[in-house]
């Protein structure tokens, strides 16, 4: 088998050691749930309403505008059909990006199918990016929610979110942002960089654990619940605490968000030397943006090829990467954003490189030494030294 060369930190990270260490106490000596009045549950109550007080100095928010959740799919999911719900009593229109997760654009289309909605989908240029004019064009009277993601999973592209949330402030109308790809990448001061009323976060894309989640909620707003069963999360979101998933998410905040993990200095010239190499192959077309793109992400597509073959290909020589969302892994849809910047007959055939804090200079020579041969054996008609 090959040495790995893991280039797919925009799917998930490694738990990082230090937020492991915080999270074994709660695997063993504090054990209790947070509801219970006893001594035991007092004590994870404590620690719980520290975890909130932590991670709102980190946001530059209230303790109350913390929502636990388990990921970036919750957080997603009740930002959306929560507040959607909750205000369709002054209106029922809509919008968002073509080129959001899956975990928001089909909160939209359920709400459209099933709730009565209607929605209008912001269309984006060549690189990927929302039109600050195209959402003034499409806000209508109606319109309650707006949600535009801060960067793209699969092409890197960084949206304008503040013109985008400023434009939805001056109009009354709630913004939600899923930063899930922004922190740990980008430069962070305070959650109110994004004018967003309600932002995703997801502890894993950050060397956080999986299974936990946060999602701002600006006071005094209040989404309808998804979740029942429990006045758990000031009544947003019921049912136990992950506290130890919670504890390492803290962590993970505290030591990676503020100053990025991914650090630029050391990422951007490895993602050059990728794009260089990519730029001599026959058949290569680069889709991520030159500018105001996530440092780490390096997309391009392979006329001709099939993406889960050019997977396979790079997975024989030990090298992790992704042809679209994770959340989408093993299928064989074409990528919705490929689509989406009018690039529809390349759509099957997306590679993402996203690099991490790991990444050596002698990994990147490496992929850049077997790329050209990994590519030519997937392309029709093509042999390997061709």
């Amino acid at each position: 088998m090959p040495h790995t060369i893991y280039l797919d930190y925009n799917a998930t990270t490694p738990l990082d050691p230090a937020v492991r260490a915080a999270m074994l106490p709660f695997l063993d000596e504090i054990w209790g749930n947070p509801s219970s009045v006893h001594h035991v549950g007092r004590r994870a109550r404590a620690l719980l309403d520290e975890a909130r007080d932590r991670a709102a100095k980190v946001l530059g928010a209230k303790p109350s505008e913390i929502i636990f959740t388990s990921g970036g799919t919750e957080s997603n999911n009740l930002a959306i059909l929560g507040t959607a719900r909750s205000l369709k009593t002054k209106g029922k229109h809509l919008i968002t990006s073509v080129i959001e997760h899956p975990a928001v654009l089909q909160c939209f289309d359920y709400l459209e199918k099933n709730d009565g909605f209607s929605i209008t989908k912001l269309p984006v240029n060549v690189e990927g990016r929302v039109s600050v004019d195209d959402l003034k064009r499409a806000i209508r009277s109606d319109t309650v929610l707006v949600s535009v993601m801060a960067a793209n999973n699969e092409i890197g592209t960084i949206q304008p979110v503040a013109e985008l949330g400023a434009v939805c402030r001056e109009r009354g109308i709630v913004f939600h942002t899923d930063a899930v790809q922004w922190f740990g990448k980008e430069p962070f001061d305070n959650i109110g960089q994004f004018n967003a009323d309600l932002v995703s976060l997801c502890a894993h894309k950050f060397h956080g654990p999986k299974g936990a989640g946060m999602l701002f909620i600006k006071s005094p707003l209040h989404p309808d619940p998804i979740l029942f069963g429990g006045g758990h999360e000031n009544e947003r979101r019921a049912g136990t605490e992950n506290l130890p998933a919670i504890s390492g998410f803290i962590v993970a905040l505290e030591n990676f968000v503020k100053v990025p993990v991914f650090d630029e200095i050391k990422i951007k010239p490895l993602v050059d030397r990728l794009v260089g190499v990519v730029k001599t192959i026959e058949g290569c077309d680069l889709v991520s943006p030159k500018d105001g793109v996530l440092n780490n992400t390096l997309s391009f597509t392979v006329r001709g090829a099939d993406g889960i073959a050019l997977m396979a290909g790079l997975d024989l020589e030990g090298i992790c990467a992704s042809s679209g969302s994770a959340c989408s892994a093993g299928s064989l849809v074409p990528s919705h954003v490929i689509r989406s910047i009018g690039k529809q007959e390349m759509a099957n055939s997306l590679i993402r490189f996203s690099l991490g804090r790991a990444t050596t200079k002698e990994e990147i020579n490496f992929v850049r030494s077997v790329l050209p041969a990994v590519i030519q054996r997937v392309q029709p008609g093509r042999k390997a030294g061709k």
